[in-house]
């Protein structure tokens, strides 16, 4: 039952880091309008326990696909791995693995179904696991555009050279942002979770969560993208903030401070968090889209392409773009205009 006294009941607004351009388009009208290719950490061997498979589906779901590859082999879905999610109304190429140690090996690229099709196969010595990949790929057609195109290029501009805040979009925490408080009445021990796989979606709910509050106390403060005296910085030189858990924050001086602050104002999900047994761990403050570029085809529609580290999600570049809506068709729990 949702607390209504409970401050996680909806999500914050959470500030951006650049002035609004007022402009406003729509996003995902086609399936084609909303182009992913997962950036692979390998390629498979040729030689192996698994098949892996490069997949391109349009209109479903990644657990979807997981789940006809699983029957169409023969084997449990369990067998079946893929590193990332990716939406179901967009056209989305990614990997899938199939552990099949023994007897022939089936021709998957051979068998039809209207909302996928497998490009290639090949074997391999390990299976795909959530987060086995560099990134992904975008290719956005954004279209009615209405607003200024030169607050619109401006904000394009900054985004280029400075990059946006890293925050961690809207779907992560479920419909109306529901999943935080399920997350806090799960911690407080009001409810009890009993399924693996929603103990761990509200969990990281709950997670990602504390981490927007710290970025967005930083973009308030009009430090979001600089290093402070006491940051942790990630291997690209980028300050961090904290995915909370057990054990001190690694930050120190005036970032852990800021970090700590954060934490008293959350305290009960924090302390959840560590009895709940999650490490400390650090994200960037900061996503950079590399190789961005835009092209008007016509005068109220925008292309752009870019590509983004695993985890980092479309919506945070968009957003500080512009102001998107989507086709009233999507269902709640559906990935929405991100990918990991």
């Amino acid at each position: 039952m949702t607390d209504v006294s409970s401050p996680y009941t909806t999500l914050p607004l959470w500030p951006k880091a650049y002035a609004a351009s007022g402009a406003s388009a729509t996003l995902k009208l086609l399936n084609e309008d909303f182009t992913v290719t997962e950036l692979p950490l390998q390629l498979p061997s040729g030689a192996g326990e698994h098949i892996w498979l490069d997949v391109e589906k349009n209109g479903a779901n990644t657990a979807f696909v997981a789940q006809q590859l699983a029957a169409a082999a023969g084997v449990q879905e369990w067998d079946v791995g893929y590193a990332g999610l990716k939406d179901r109304y967009a056209i989305t190429r990614q990997w899938f693995s199939i552990y099949l140690p023994k007897g022939e090996t089936p021709d998957l690229t051979q068998l039809q179904h209207p909302e996928f099709k497998v490009l290639s196969q090949s074997r391999h010595v390990k299976k795909l696991r959530p987060g086995d990949l560099q990134g992904n790929r975008f290719r956005i057609v954004l279209r009615d555009m209405v607003g200024d195109r030169a607050a619109i290029e401006a904000n394009l501009q900054a985004v280029a050279s400075q990059g946006v805040p890293n925050y961690f979009g809207a779907q992560r925490f479920g419909h109306e942002g529901g999943n935080v408080e399920q997350g806090r009445a799960m911690l407080a021990r009001e409810i009890r979770v009993r399924n693996p796989k929603k103990k761990g979606i509200y969990l990281s709910a709950v997670r990602s969560f504390v981490f927007n509050e710290v970025l967005a106390l930083r973009i308030q403060q009009g430090i979001w993208g600089q290093t402070l005296p006491g940051d942790v910085l990630d291997a690209a030189g980028r300050p961090t903030g904290p995915l909370w858990g057990r054990g001190r924050v690694s930050s120190s001086e005036q970032a852990q401070a800021l970090e700590n602050g954060v934490a008293a104002r959350h305290a009960a999900l924090c302390e959840g968090m560590e009895h709940a047994g999650l490490d400390q761990e650090r994200r960037a403050l900061v996503a950079s889209p590399g190789e961005l570029s835009w092209d008007w085809p016509q005068a109220d529609q925008l292309v752009l392409s870019f590509s983004l580290p695993a985890g980092n999600y479309a919506t945070s570049v968009l957003n500080e773009i512009l102001h998107t809506t989507e086709p009233e068709r999507h269902t709640e729990g559906e990935p929405s205009a991100a990918v990991e």
